[in-house]
């Protein structure tokens, strides 16, 4: 159980097209959101869906493949951690941001049955 600390896994959609930065130093950075489904039956027995978007952030080697392989509507597994960080904006005002740092990304669709893993 010692590898379970911190370890969030998710199948679901791309929302939109990975932006991907580049750093001083040559590091690259890719952000995306992913969309989770799961529905379930209300009281009244009508079938309710339940959408959940969820922020990713990946570096490196696996910021590179996203940028030339995951778009918009991809249907992905991924694998990572939970990352909190704070920030304020220009207005003074606190803002927190929970993300997924990616560890490992499978396609799960037709198309393409790649794996890839984060090499820092």
């Amino acid at each position: 159980m010692k590898n379970m600390r911190n370890s969030v896994q998710i199948i679901g959609n791309v929302g939109n097209t990975p932006e991907v930065r580049e750093f001083q130093g040559g590091k690259i950075a890719a952000r995306f959101s992913v969309a989770t489904h799961e529905s379930f039956k209300n009281s009244k027995g009508e079938k309710v869906q339940n959408t959940q978007w969820h922020q990713v952030v990946a570096w490196g080697s696996m910021a590179g493949f996203i940028q030339k392989h995951v778009t918009k509507g991809s249907s992905i597994a991924l694998e990572g951690k939970l990352s909190s960080r704070s920030y304020q904006d220009t207005d003074g005002k606190k803002h927190t941001v929970t993300e997924i740092v990616a560890a490992e990304l499978m396609f799960t669709g037709n198309k393409n049955k790649r794996t890839v893993e984060a090499t820092q």
